[in-house]
C-alpha cells in the first residue's frame, strides 16, 4: 500500500512506553509515520519526548472511540500491552485484570471502524498465548478477516547473549497476507528455532523454549496457512544444521527429542557460542575475564569511589559505587544470585525489579574469575555488580544516541527498561510485517 500511494505507512504506537517499537521501526528500515503514540507512564512519556522529540498521548485509551481511531488513518498498530496479568510473579489474573481491559477494549473497536489497520504488531510475554486474552484477540482478528502468524523469540536467537523470550503476533488482513504462506527472514537474521509441541497422552505441553510458531485458524479464509508447517531455518554456526528442542534453551540438564532426532548437550553448548559475549555489550572498562591472585582485594579493587581508577595488570578499571553488590547482600542471598562474566554468552531477562530485589530480576557481573564456582564465600572474590543502564540498553539493542532525560533515577530506568523489549528480535518481524505483498 505505502508503494502504491507513494506515502510511507502511518503506524499508531500502542503501549509506547520508551519507544522499543519505534526504535524497531527505524532499524528495520521501514518508511512509517509514526502518527501517535499512546502510554498512560509518565516516566515513561518523559524517556520517549526527551528521545523522539514528541510525547505520546497520555490519555486512558479505553475512551477513545472507533471514529477517533479512523482519524488517524493508520495502516498499522503496534501494541505491547502490559504482561503482568499473565507473568509467572504476578497473581495470573488474566483477563479477569484490569489492566488487560484496555487491550481488548482497543481490538473490540476495530468491526465498529470505517477504516481499520491492516496490520497488528502485538508483543507479550511467554503465557500470554494459553491466555483468555489471546483467546480472545484471536477470536477477534479472525472475525474481521486477518491472517496471524505466531511466535516466541529470544535475542538469543539473534546472537544477542540475553535470554529474554517473548510472544509476539503478526496479523495482517487477506489481502496483505498471500505472501506469508512461505514464511523466511532475511539470512543476517537467522539462526531461529522452529518450535514445537509434544502430545503426552491427551494432554499437550507448550514449552517455552526460544522457538518460532506460526498458527492457523480453520476459519481463516486461506485454509493451507491452517495445515502448512512453519519453514524450516538452520543455524550457520552448527554446519547448518536445524536445530531441535522440545525444552527451554538454556535448561539443558535433560536429554532432548523429537521426532527421532536426539540433540546432545554439546550441541547446545555449541549453539550458544553462537552469541557475541557479553563484554561487547558493556560500557564500564571491565578487566579482563581471569584469575584472581591471592593478593588481590576484590573488595578493594572493584569498590573504589567513584572518578578513580585501580591499576590492576596494566588496565584502569573504574567502578561506581552504586553498582557494586555489597558483600552484605552477597551472604544473605548470595545462593539466588544469577552470576555472569565477561566472556559469558548468555545473561538472564533484566526485569523492572532489577537493583531493588536480586532474585529473578536479573544477572550479576562477576568481574574477577573465582578459584571456586560453588561456594558464597567465592562469590564474595568475585567483583560483582550490577549491569549498568546503559549495559542494560545495548542488552535490548537499543542505540548508542539512546538517552536517559536526567531526572529519571536509577530505579526507574532499570523498572522503563524492564518493560521494554528487545530490538534485535523485534526488528526483523516488523521488516517481515511490513514486506507488501508482490
Amino acid at each position: 500500500m505505502a508503494g502504491e500511494e507513494e506515502e510511507p505507512w502511518r503506524v499508531l504506537e500502542f503501549y509506547s512506553g520508551i519507544g522499543g517499537m519505534r526504535y524497531s521501526m527505524m532499524r528495520a528500515g521501514v518508511e512509517a509515520t509514526m502518527v501517535e503514540a499512546f502510554d498512560i507512564n509518565d516516566k515513561a512519556n518523559d524517556v520517549y519526548q526527551h528521545n523522539f522529540g514528541r510525547r505520546p498521548y497520555q490519555g486512558n485509551i479505553q475512551n477513545l472511540t472507533a471514529a477517533e481511531l479512523d482519524n488517524y488513518r493508520a495502516h498499522a498498530w503496534l501494541l505491547s500491552p502490559p504482561c503482568q496479568p499473565y507473568t509467572r510473579q504476578g497473581l495470573q489474573k488474566d483477563s479477569g485484570d484490569a489492566r488487560a481491559s484496555s487491550f481488548i477494549k482497543i481490538l473490540d473497536l476495530i468491526p465498529e471502524m470505517s477504516s481499520p489497520p491492516n496490520m497488528l504488531f502485538v508483543e507479550n510475554v511467554v503465557g500470554f498465548e494459553t491466555s483468555d486474552t489471546h483467546k480472545q484477540m484471536i477470536e477477534i482478528l479472525v472475525r474481521t478477516g486477518f491472517i496471524t502468524q505466531e511466535f516466541i523469540l529470544t535475542p538469543l536467537q539473534f546472537g544477542v547473549p540475553y535470554s529474554r523470550p517473548r510472544y509476539f503476533c503478526l496479523t495482517k488482513v487477506l489481502e496483505y497476507a498471500i505472501q506469508w504462506l512461505c514464511f523466511s527472514f532475511l539470512k543476517n537474521d537467522i539462526p531461529i528455532i522452529e518450535k514445537i509441541t509434544m502430545k503426552r497422552g491427551a494432554d499437550t505441553k507448550s514449552y517455552t523454549a526460544a522457538t518460532v510458531v506460526i498458527r492457523g485458524h480453520e476459519s481463516a479464509p486461506i485454509a493451507p496457512l491452517a495445515k502448512r508447517k512453519p519453514s524450516i531455518f538452520q543455524n550457520p554456526h552448527v554446519n547448518n544444521q536445524l536445530v531441535w528442542t522440545p525444552s527451554p534453551l538454556l535448561e539443558i540438564d535433560v536429554s532432548t527429542w523429537i521426532d527421532g532426532h536426539d540433540e546432545s548437550h554439546e550441541r547446545w553448548k555449541e549453539w550458544l557460542q553462537s552469541c557475541k559475549p557479553i563484554e561487547n555489550f558493556l560500557e564500564l572498562n571491565t578487566p579482563s575475564y581471569q584469575s584472581k591472585s591471592s593478593d588481590c582485594d576484590a573488595a578493594t579493587v572493584f569498590c573504589e569511589p567513584l572518578g578513580r581508577e585501580v591499576e590492576e595488570n596494566g588496565s584502569g578499571y573504574r567502578c561506581p559505587d552504586q553498582y557494586v553488590v555489597p558483600l552484605s547482600l552477597i551472604e544473605r542471598l548470595g545462593s539466588a544470585m544469577d552470576i555472569v562474566y565477561p566472556d559469558s554468552k548468555r545473561c538472564c531477562c533484566f526485569t523492572k525489579s532489577y537493583f531493588r530485589y536480586v532474585k529473578g530480576t536479573g544477572s550479576l557481573l562477576a568481574t574477577v574469575q573465582p578459584q571456586k564456582m560453588d561456594k558464597v564465600s567465592s562469590l564474595k572474590e568475585q567483583g560483582l555488580r550490577y549491569f549498568t543502564p546503559r549495559e542494560v540498553a545495548n542488552l535490548h539493542s537499543l542505540p548508542e544516541d539512546f538517552q536517559f532525560p536526567p531526572h529519571i533515577s536509577l530505579k526507574q530506568q532499570y523498572a522503563l527498561m524492564g518493560n521494554s523489549l528487545s530490538i534485535a528480535v523485534v526488528a526483523p518481524l516488523l521488516r517481515y510485517l511490513f514486506t507488501e505483498s508482490l
